[in-house]
C-alpha cells in the first residue's frame, strides 16, 4: 500500500484500487493541492451550512425584522453605485467569487482535467444534459406563466456542497468519479456564467459596454505581455465591473472575464505565475468568507405555512423536479448513452452506481441556484418560494446521493467477504 497526493483528494492505493483516506488527511494535514482542495471544499461546505442555519434562525426569530432591515440598508460609497447591503453582497462580493471561478476554469482547461478533449468529453456532455433537462422540467411546470424566467435556476451544481457531501458520505470512491463530478461542476459554472451574461442582463447601454470591453482588451494586452504585477488586473477588474454595471450586464461577469485574463504560464512554469499564485490566495477567502456571507444574506427563509405551501407552486415544483429529478436524469442518461454507443469510455474501476450517486449529488444546487433565483425574481414571495424549493431539493439530493454511495460501498464490502 502506498499513498500519494492527487488533485482533489488525498488517496491511498491498495493493489489496483484507489481509495480516499479522510482520517489520514485530517491527521497529517498534508501541504498539497489535493489536501488544500478537500480542506476548502469540505470545511467550506460546513461553514456554508452553518451560515445557512444562522440565516434561517434569524429569519424565523424575533430578530427577523432587524435581519431584513439590515440586509436592505443602503451603502453609500464614493464613486460607486448606491446599493443595499444585500445588493453589494450579490453584485460586489460575488464578483470576487466569480473571479476565482474564472481562474479555476482557465486552469482546468490549460493544465487540469479539462485540457484533453478525450478526457473531458464525458463530463462536458453530462453537464450539458444536466443543464438542459432541469431547465426543460422547470419550463414544463411554468410554461407561459409569469414565473417562466426562472428556468435557469435548477441548472446549477454547488461544487462546494456536492464535493463536501461526497467527502463525508463516501469513504471509498474511484478517483475518476471525483474527477468526473468536479469537471462536471466546473462546466456547470461555465454554463451558468454564459446564462447570466446572455439572459440576465437588462437593456444595454452601449457606451458603458464599449468602455468595459476596452478595459478588458487592455488587460488582455498586459496578460499577453506576461505582466505579473497585480495592479493592472485589480484596477482593470474594478473598472470593468463598474462599466458592466452601468451597461446593464450583470457585473459578476466582469469577475469571470478578469479571471480568464490572469497570466497562466506554461505546464512547467504555471506554479510561478499569477493564475496559480492568486487563485491559491483568493480561494480560501472565497470559500470561508464570501460564500458564507452570501448564504447569510440570501438563505434566510421564513418557515411559515405559506412557504411550505409554496413547494407545491409552479416555482417550487419546477425547481424540485429540475434539481432532484432532472439533474440525475440528464447526467446519468447522457453518460449511459455515450458509453453504450461507444462515444466515450467508462473509466476503469468506476461502477454505474458511482455515476448514479454523483449524478444525484449534482442536484445540490444551493448557492448558484439561489444566486440565479435572486436574478430571476424581484417579487419577495416568488423569491421565497424559489429559495425554499432550492433548499428542499438540495437536501433531498444530498441524502439520496449519499445513500446510493453507501449502498455501493456495502455491495463492495459484501463481495470481498
Amino acid at each position: 500500500m502506498h499513498t500519494k497526493a492527487m488533485k482533489w483528494v488525498y488517496i491511498y492505493e491498495v493493489g489496483d484500487e484507489t481509495m480516499i483516506d479522510y482520517t489520514k488527511y485530517r491527521m497529517n494535514q498534508l501541504n498539497s493541492a489535493c489536501a488544500e482542495f478537500i480542506r476548502q471544499e469540505s470545511a467550506g461546505s460546513l461553514l456554508l451550512m452553518l451560515a445557512t442555519i444562522i440565516a434561517m434562525v434569524l429569519a424565523n426569530s424575533p430578530m427577523a425584522e432587524t435581519y431584513e432591515h439590515a440586509l436592505h440598508l443602503f451603502v453609500d460609497l464614493p464613486l460607486l453605485p448606491d446599493m443595499s447591503l444585500l445588493h453589494w453582497v450579490n453584485d460586489g462580493l460575488m464578483a470576487i467569487f466569480f473571479l476565482v471561478v474564472g481562474m479555476e476554469i482557465k486552469r482546468e482547461f490549460l493544465f487540469g482535467e479539462l485540457k484533453s478533449l478525450s478526457a473531458t468529453l464525458l463530463p462536458i456532455a453530462a453537464a450539458v444534459g444536466g443543464m438542459l433537462i432541469p431547465a426543460a422540467l422547470y419550463s414544463l411546470f411554468n410554461m407561459g406563466g409569469p414565473t417562466a424566467q426562472g428556468w435557469a435556476i435548477p441548472m446549477s451544481t454547488d461544487i462546494a456542497f456536492s464535493l463536501g457531501v461526497l467527502a463525508f458520505a463516501a469513504k471509498r470512491v474511484p478517483r475518476s468519479v471525483i474527477v468526473f463530478l468536479t469537471a462536471l461542476a466546473i462546466v456547470d459554472d461555465l454554463g451558468g456564467i454564459v446564462v447570466i451574461a446572455l439572459f440576465y442582463s437588462t437593456q444595454l447601454h452601449w457606451t458603458a459596454l464599449g468602455a468595459g470591453l476596452a478595459v478588458l482588451m487592455l488587460m488582455a494586452l498586459f496578460s499577453w505581455r506576461n505582466v505579473h504585477h497585480p495592479l493592472p488586473y485589480v484596477l482593470g477588474g474594478v473598472l470593468t465591473w463598474y462599466a458592466f454595471y452601468q451597461a446593464g450586464i450583470h457585473p459578476t461577469v466582469a469577475g469571470v472575464l478578469t479571471g480568464f485574463l490572469i497570466p497562466a504560464g506554461t505546464e512547467n512554469t504555471q506554479h510561478s505565475h499569477p493564475l496559480h499564485l492568486w487563485e491559491h490566495k483568493l480561494s480560501p477567502w472565497s470559500a470561508f468568507l464570501i460564500m458564507p456571507i452570501f448564504a447569510l444574506g440570501n438563505a434566510g427563509i421564513s418557515m411559515t405555512s405559506e412557504s411550505f405551501a409554496s413547494l407545491a407552486s409552479p416555482i417550487g415544483l419546477g425547481i424540485i423536479a429540475g434539481l432532484f429529478l432532472g439533474k440525475p436524469l440528464g447526467i446519468f442518461t447522457t453518460v449511459f448513452l455515450m458509453v453504450k454507443l461507444g462515444i466515450a469510455k467508462k473509466p476503469e474501476g468506476a461502477k454505474w452506481m458511482h455515476y448514479l450517486g454523483a449524478s444525484i449529488l449534482a442536484g445540490i444546487g444551493f448557492t448558484m441556484s439561489i444566486f440565479l433565483a435572486s436574478l430571476s425574481f424581484s417579487d419577495p414571495a416568488e423569491l421565497t418560494s424559489a429559495k425554499a424549493a432550492i433548499v428542499t431539493a438540495s437536501i433531498l439530493s444530498g441524502l439520496v446521493g449519499s445513500f446510493v454511495f453507501k449502498i455501493s460501498e456495502d455491495r463492495k464490502q459484501g463481495n470481498r467477504t
